[in-house]
């Protein structure tokens, strides 16, 4: 028998606020930086705030496309502490990508930016969570990011 297609659920949106980029230079696979994480709030079917604490540690190829690799965590509303660990790419055109780097407003169908979460808590009501896959779709403003994130089902 063939398994079932999976679909996608809508579960929130992060909007993301972020520190100055931390340029790290040239590494052996790419250009590393470190992008503070320093709050942002949830809202959708969780609902909840950023804590000022992660980071999103980068590594930009020759090409442009950037190797997103984000730790940070969240509180519900609620009280629950909920860990992301988000990895994924943003690519596109190199002149979108330049006008991304600048500081410049894009829109967000220019280019890709994907990512696949996983997200834990040891609260028992959002136990959900530890047993999900997530998938995001994602865009970037000079200071912060949004973040839809679904759950496969």
């Amino acid at each position: 028998m063939k398994p079932p297609v999976p679909t996608l659920r809508p579960v929130c949106t992060l909007t993301i606020e972020l520190g100055p980029i931390r340029e790290m230079g040239e590494g052996r696979g790419g250009r590393r930086r470190i992008i503070p994480i320093t709050g942002g709030t949830v809202t959708g079917a969780i609902t909840g705030h950023l804590l000022n604490l992660g980071a999103d540690w980068q590594l930009v190829y020759s090409d442009g496309t950037a190797f997103l690799d984000t730790r940070y965590a969240f509180e519900t509303d609620d009280g629950a502490l909920i860990e992301v660990v988000n990895l994924g790419f943003r690519h596109g055109p190199p002149e979108v990508l330049a006008r991304l780097a600048k500081g410049e407003a894009v829109d967000p169908t220019d280019y890709t930016m994907r990512t696949s979460a996983r997200l834990e808590t040891g609260d028992a009501r959002y136990g959900w969570v530890n047993r999900t896959v997530f998938v995001s779709s994602g865009s970037r403003s000079a200071d912060g990011v949004i973040i839809d994130l679904y759950a496969v089902d």
